[in-house]
């Protein structure tokens, strides 16, 4: 089947150097434009992190510090990524929680802005999670009938992916073939996340709250009000720098009103 697309939609799946968004790196990126016409695009490249791979990563991915010792960094690589990602909706497996503030912050490193307001986001494994709850092999035979070959490297995972979710839009009657609409299902983070990491979000009143520790659930700008170190205490400490841009930017804004 071909997707219903009103603008291009790009599958991409990261390789990393761990798991922690606010520190490790990119060291593999593959992305799968699909055109409204129907026509793919892929592309895939190692990056050089900067930074070693942790034995735990290289035993999920397979990469070497040696294999990404001579490509090129995220910052040589980054103003191609962000054209060919230009005007496009993303989707992914899992992205919500660990591809797009990886992306970003990435993107922040460099100086260069990632905007995602006005980006459709679909992620393929709350579909299945709401659906079937499985991983994404386990979805890929039970959507494709197929084991799915190279699992654990960035550009199996994204064709993986892309098939995964054509094949689920065929398969479930309420799903519409319309990015849209997947979008609002799977629920992105526009709609209730404040930051990408989910550390800030919105409540049922649209007021940003924090959402983990001593505060968990207060307006974030009554922690900074009553608590004055607090804003110093995340800036220092080990947090994803978009979190931290959208806690100052909360806090100039209060200067400011």
């Amino acid at each position: 089947m071909n997707l219903l697309l009103k603008r291009p939609i790009v599958f991409f799946d990261l390789e990393t150097t761990g798991l922690n968004i606010g520190t490790d790196r990119i060291v593999e990126i593959s992305m799968l434009k699909v055109g409204p016409n129907g026509n793919e695009d892929i592309r895939t490249c190692l990056l050089n992190p900067e930074m070693p791979i942790s034995e735990e990563a290289q035993a999920i991915h397979g990469i070497s510090n040696e294999k990404v010792r001579d490509k090129p960094t995220f910052k040589q690589k980054a103003a191609d990524i962000a054209k060919f990602l230009e005007g496009a909706d993303l989707a992914g497996f899992n992205l919500l929680k660990f591809d797009v503030p990886v992306l970003v912050e990435e993107f922040m490193r460099v100086g260069q802005d990632f905007d995602l307001k006005n980006r459709k986001i679909v992620d393929v494994q709350r579909i299945f999670h709401q659906m079937e709850k499985r991983t994404l092999e386990a979805a890929y035979a039970f959507y494709c009938n197929q084991a799915l070959e190279g699992a654990h490297s960035a550009e199996a995972d994204t064709k993986a992916t892309f098939e995964v979710y054509k094949a689920q839009i065929e398969r479930y009657d309420e799903l519409q073939n319309d990015t849209a609409f997947i979008h609002e299902f799977t629920g992105a983070p526009a709609d209730k996340m404040v930051d990408i990491a989910g550390r800030l979000v919105k409540n049922e009143h649209g007021v940003a709250i924090i959402n983990f520790g001593k505060y968990k659930g207060q307006p974030v700008e009554d922690v900074l009000r009553n608590d004055p170190g607090y804003y110093g205490w995340m800036m220092r400490g080990d947090f994803p720098l978009y979190t931290k841009k959208k806690l100052t930017e909360i806090k100039l804004s209060m200067r400011n009103a």
